[in-house]
């Protein structure tokens, strides 16, 4: 006699395929929750560049121009811009720029979001030398990772400034990446990344331990935690000492990276530290900070926007559950 057909039955592979759709959403959740700090912080950056890519390039400029004793004049350099290279000249290497921040900012803002919680005890603040080791940490790791990005940008806002008969001319991000290994090899990608990583430190530990001091701070004043006075006050403190600890560092970064060999094939430094010396030799410790007010206007205002809509980012992903 066979046996009645259970009203509830299903095929075997039909069970099968249903049983493993909560393990495909479920791995698929603990895969985006792993990439969530790195997405916040990539858009977070790629929205203050967006914003910040004219200055930026002014500043290169200023840089440039005090190292080879030419003008530092913000406006001057500006108007420069604008007459010999159009307008389009302030947005050069905005591609490179886009890159960077993915790589340079998705790396730094999410690596310090995990250490952070790593050595952070539930209900206590964050001691202000465990934040500086995070921050220093992430900032380090971040820029090795995004030196080939930081390293094209340089060299697309310098193109202009040399000769002619000298100048690399990148059509994009991917032409410069392509070009570098094709002239210079693999390890032409890290040119410059002792002084990019100290750099991303020193901006690391102004920007982040003290947004996140600030932060505490502000709520023991009372004021509303994820509020828009903590939000906006916390910003703009750890855009302001971001710009202050990271210029000497960017000033030696942008010569270290746009320099070229001589006609005997000898580059003009050694090194980070010997381009450091024969700057200050020269010009005396102040020169590591010229151009401060444009770095300033650029770099404080790129943190602070940065870690204002990484905040904003944040609160989207729990508006929308994810």
């Amino acid at each position: 006699r066979t046996r009645p057909e259970e009203p509830h039955s299903r095929p075997p592979l039909e069970r099968s395929s249903q049983g493993s759709r909560p393990r495909a959403r479920l791995a698929a959740m603990e895969a985006w929750h792993a990439c969530k700090p790195f997405v916040t912080g990539s858009m977070a950056g790629c929205v203050a560049t967006s914003v910040i890519q004219p200055v930026d390039m002014v500043k290169v400029r200023i840089q440039l121009g005090a190292a080879e004793g030419g003008t530092t004049n913000p406006m001057q350099i500006a108007r420069t811009m604008l007459l010999n290279e159009g307008p389009t000249a302030f947005w050069r290497g905005l591609s490179a720029g886009y890159l960077r921040q993915v790589l340079y900012t998705g790396s730094r803002l999410s690596l310090y979001d995990v250490f952070t919680a790593s050595v952070s005890s539930p209900g206590q603040p964050l001691p202000f030398w465990k934040s500086a080791l995070c921050a220093l940490g992430a900032g380090g790791i971040a820029a090795v990772v995004g030196n080939p990005a930081d390293l094209s940008l340089i060299r697309m806002q310098s193109d202009a400034l040399l000769p002619a008969a000298e100048r690399r001319g990148y059509r994009n991000v991917f032409h410069a990446l392509g070009s570098i290994v094709k002239t210079e090899g693999a390890t032409g990608l890290l040119t410059g990344a002792v002084p990019t990583a100290t750099r991303a430190m020193a901006l690391n530990f102004g920007m982040l331990t003290f947004n996140t001091q600030a932060k505490q701070q502000l709520a023991a004043m009372g004021c509303e935690p994820g509020g828009k006075t903590q939000v906006f006050g916390a910003a703009a403190i750890g855009g302001f000492f971001g710009a202050f600890f990271s210029l000497p560092f960017d000033f030696v970064k942008t010569q270290m990276q746009k320099m070229k060999p001589d006609a005997a094939g000898n580059m003009p430094y050694k090194g980070p530290i010997d381009c450091a010396r024969k700057i200050v030799s020269t010009g005396g410790p102040l020169k590591l900070w010229s151009g401060f007010p444009v770095y300033f206007m650029r770099s404080a205002p790129l943190s602070t926007i940065t870690l204002i809509a990484q905040d904003y980012i944040k609160r989207m992903w729990v508006h929308l559950n994810m």
